[in-house]
């Protein structure tokens, strides 16, 4: 059951904005959940009462369905001092959600969605990097990433070759790591944390972790806003719609090589929960 898997990992379902807006009823896993309370007192339950675990991290609420969770994972860059702790709203996006997932491990559309903010053409070329699955820590990192973009973030001012750093965390959860154009010693962090309503229907909470002072906090949300609903066109036209496993679906190209690390990931793991198997 593709289920089956997805149930004891952890998600996101609300941010502290939308916490204090009140009580919200939402989908998770193909089952209505209410999410309400404090950041300090948080309650989960469903439609018959059922209290689930939640925990208040990154900024937002997280829950599990299962009987027994897995750990959060850790996002060190969370807790150093000097960062900006930026969660972005919430974008609904009619696809899977491992679709969202992928594509946001993707540099290739960057010059062609994307144009003249995080790629531009001529500049399309995306050069030879390394993509891992790290059985010590069961992620998938991309590492030895270069490429051009215009503006890279909110606070640059110039364009230039942009240094990348990619870690999927757990299925649903991808964590990005770039240069930071304020502070060159260290990474700016870009995370999206994908609450999976159906297999084919997903929220996606966008969170950032920056060094920058400068900029306007609703001037970094739409930034971030703006470049995921580029995106969204493009995955709800995408088919199949759940994310296909099997190599011999879809033909990878030379700079798939995150999405092949991420596709053999799920299947190892057997999260198959938004995937098209080959049993399916």
């Amino acid at each position: 059951m593709s289920r089956a898997y997805a149930l004891n990992d952890w998600y996101a379902v609300a941010d502290a904005q939308v916490l204090a807006r009140g009580p919200r009823r939402t989908m998770l896993l193909d089952q209505e959940v209410t999410v309400s309370g404090t950041t300090d007192d948080l309650r989960v339950i469903d439609a018959e009462g059922s209290a689930y675990p939640a925990q208040f991290r990154y900024g937002h609420v997280w829950t599990s369905l299962g009987d027994a969770p897995r750990p959060l994972f850790d996002i060190p860059e969370a807790d150093e001092p000097g960062r900006r702790l930026v969660p972005c709203g919430v974008v609904r996006v009619k696809c899977s959600p491992l679709r969202a997932v992928e594509n946001f491990l993707d540099i290739a559309h960057f010059p062609f969605v994307h144009t003249g903010i995080l790629g531009s053409e001529p500049h399309t070329e995306v050069a030879p990097y390394k993509a891992e699955i790290r059985d010590d820590v069961d992620e998938v990192w991309a590492t030895k990433i270069s490429f051009y973009q215009p503006q890279a973030a909110k606070s640059a001012e110039a364009g230039g070759d942009t240094q990348y750093l990619y870690r999927v965390a757990a299925p649903t959860t991808a964590v990005l790591y770039k240069t930071c154009p304020p502070k060159p010693e260290a990474m700016d962090v870009i995370a999206i944390f994908v609450q999976p309503r159906t297999e084919t229907e997903c929220d996606v909470w966008p969170w950032m972790a920056l060094y920058d002072d400068v900029s306007a906090f609703a001037g970094l949300v739409q930034f971030q806003q703006e470049i995921f609903l580029q995106d969204r066109s493009i995955l709800e036209n995408q088919r199949p719609v759940k994310l296909p496993l099997d190599p011999k679906m879809e033909i990878p190209t030379r700079a798939d090589l995150t999405s092949i690390a991420y596709r053999r990931w799920l299947k190892s793991k057997g999260a198959f929960y938004g995937a098209l198997t080959e049993d399916a």
